[in-house]
């Protein structure tokens, strides 16, 4: 049963919130406006913790991720909209069809401004329209509008139309394509041209309540509650900029931006290869951040940000030369490069628009198409179940026709549109042994093993499937051990709460992770932000409340401890670079299992103690998990 919400008293309404909830039902086509719950707020900030506390309460245990009463849960932190640079990030909450479990997707450019400066917090979306529509904000206007006329249409297009439409070219779309109206569980919500919300199928969950679209317009503004500390905070961050630009490694993310990456993955044993055989790529340098500049042609940076990591490129040569994108970023030059034995950048980018206009995650589908590559030439799949593709590693113009029938569901599309791990069950032969996926969630472009055992404990532990957004050892895990478990457990678990405020302030942590920044920063920007007074404990604290609370999420939905685990390829002995001939094992991960959820208060099965969740303020968790208890003992007893 969902939570009991209390009242509280407030003699003065916090800085960066709107304090407005805006709920749209789809089904009765109904539109309010709600007031902010303020204990929850305090209690989650915003972004994924206050959004998860939404989710947990409104949609019930066992809630089918494409049904009706599934929710769409999209907003902002106190952040997005205040001079705090990086803070134009929206996160998108529901439950993922991909793997039935919590998802969080997060976007950036203008969208997130557009909804807080519109006077929302954040929007609930409920129901299914009985027709195509698609949801109109302008301040205080809120519509929602047919959309028959936008059905069918390619995701650039319909952005343009309804730019159009809205009649002001500062209205920021969010969009679906032909996979979310088809329900596939790659199926993104772009925005801008060039933004995502990717991963786990949110667009998918879009297509099934028969929204095409949502657009935002706004104008309205957001206060801080502490301007002087504000002006602190922001001046010594412009220091650390600048001391970090000279000392090198920000400016070099100005500079290349995130397929920088490759550069390390590759050196480090850890870059996709051919389905994620192998972590070393020989044409690597024909791929990467280096190669990559040359194709550039301008600079963006999200709103209110000085970073400007979105590097906008150009096909150069052969059949894609002028196809210009807001990207690719690492993930796709790396599924889409090295993953599919394809060293050609111009391929890449064409790879990038494409899916973007199909309304397909880069990353899920890089995956998934290395996969089906891999079966193919294992003789698992012959040329006639490919619907006549010649799928080699390396020939790009089949997987570009492939990309077509994943996002139109046709031929072998229509079950490659489910994701890596349903696809797998359904060919079967053996291929989930090659099925690179935790959770039902596609891996990105980091290969976890012996070269990396803290991306396989991050990827395992990860309540979305395997992410690199909860924590990113790339470069700082060369200071540990090779090629051993030590030290990794309590390591992911210090990268993964270096995140859990900024996600929860709606802060993208790019910038704040290569400054440095940590819970002493955050506490600074929070309060000066809202008024209430944070201390590093207190951050610390919404780390273990948040991880826990999502936790409880996912056991109410059926994960448990078997679900942390990884692909088998992940435990395969390394074939060539240092750790040749060595392996992780699933010993191994148990061990670093074992001691993260000792770390975090859990059981050895991974489930927050009720000392751990009354420690942290959910009583009424701690309560619902124990009925969890209670029913599955008893289904146990019969």
């Amino acid at each position: 049963m969902p939570s009991q919400k209390k009242k509280i008293r407030t003699h003065r309404r916090p800085g960066g919130y709107t304090g407005k909830v805006l709920r749209v039902n789809l089904t009765e086509k109904k539109i309010d406006v709600e007031e902010m719950d303020w204990e929850s707020a305090r209690l989650f900030i915003g972004g994924r913790g206050l959004f998860a506390k939404v989710l947990f309460d409104e949609v019930p245990p066992g809630t089918d991720p494409l049904g009706p009463a599934n929710k769409v849960i999209l907003g902002t932190g106190p952040a997005t909209g205040t001079p705090v640079f990086g803070t134009s990030r929206a996160v998108l909450v529901t439950k993922s069809p991909a793997t039935n479990l919590f998802l969080d997707s997060y976007s950036g450019g203008n969208f997130p401004v557009e909804t807080k400066y519109a006077g929302y917090d954040y929007m609930v979306i409920e129901g299914r329209a009985d027709r195509p529509s698609y949801l109109w904000i302008h301040d205080d206007k809120v519509e929602i509008r047919d959309a028959s006329h936008l059905w069918g249409k390619l995701a650039y297009a319909t952005e343009s139309l309804l730019k159009k439409e809205a009649g002001n070219e500062k209205a920021c779309v969010a969009v679906i394509g032909p996979a979310g109206e088809r329900l596939s569980n790659l199926a993104i919500v772009q925005n801008e041209y060039y933004h995502e919300f990717g991963r786990g199928g949110p667009g998918a969950v879009l297509g099934s309540k028969n929204l095409k679209a949502i657009v935002v317009r706004g104008t309205q503004g957001v206060k801080t509650a502490r301007p002087q500390e504000m002006l602190n905070y922001m001046n010594m961050f412009d220091e650390k900029v600048q001391a970090g630009i000279k000392a090198g490694p920000l400016a070099e993310r100005m500079k290349f931006g995130t397929p920088l990456t490759l550069n390390f993955t590759n050196a480090f044993g850890i870059c996709p290869t051919m389905n994620f055989k192998y972590g070393e790529y020989a044409n690597a340098s024909k791929i990467d951040g280096h190669a990559f500049r040359e194709k550039v042609v301008s600079d963006t940076a999200c709103y209110g940000c000085t970073i400007g990591c979105t590097k906008h490129t150009r096909a150069q040569f052969g059949p894609y030369a002028g196809v210009m994108v807001g990207g690719p970023e690492y993930e796709t030059n790396s599924l889409f490069g090295s993953n599919l034995g394809n060293d050609n950048l111009d391929n890449v980018i064409y790879a990038n628009v494409l899916c973007d206009d199909l309304g397909l995650d880069t990353v899920g589908t890089g995956n998934l198409v290395g996969w089906v590559i891999e079966c193919y030439e294992r003789g698992l799949l012959s040329k006639k179940n490919v619907d006549g593709l010649d799928l080699r590693f390396g020939n790009f113009e089949a997987v570009v026709k492939l990309l077509h029938m994943i996002a139109y569901r046709e031929g072998i599309g229509d079950i490659l549109a489910k994701g890596v791990k349903q696809a797998s069950q359904e060919i079967g032969k053996g291929s989930d042994e090659f099925s690179m996926h935790t959770k039902g969630l596609e891996y990105p472009g980091y290969r976890p093993g012996i070269r990396s055992p803290a991306f396989g404990l991050a990827y395992a532990i990860a309540e979305r499937g395997a992410c690199h957004r909860r924590a990113w050892p790339v470069i700082a895990e060369q200071t540990l051990d090779p090629l051993t478990i030590k030290g990794r457990a309590p390591f992911v678990k210090k990268l993964y709460d270096q995140r859990i405020p900024w996600h929860c302030f709606s802060a993208c942590d790019i910038p704040m992770l290569f400054l440095g920044f940590g819970h002493a920063e955050a506490a600074q920007a929070l309060s000066a932000v809202t008024g209430w007074d944070f201390t590093v404990e207190d951050m610390q604290n919404l780390c273990e409340r948040v991880a826990s609370f999502i936790r409880v999420f996912n056991i109410r939905e059926g994960a448990s401890r078997a679900d942390d685990t990884l692909a088998p390829r992940s435990f395969q002995p390394e074939e060539v670079g240092k750790g040749a001939g060595k392996a992780l094992t699933r010993e191994m991960l148990d061990t670093m299992l074992d001691e993260y959820y000792a770390l975090r208060g859990w059981t050895k099965e991974g489930i927050p103690t009720q000392e751990t969740l009354q420690k942290f303020g959910l009583p009424d968790i701690a309560q619902e998990l124990a009925k969890i208890g209670s029913q599955e003992s008893g289904r146990r007893g019969k």
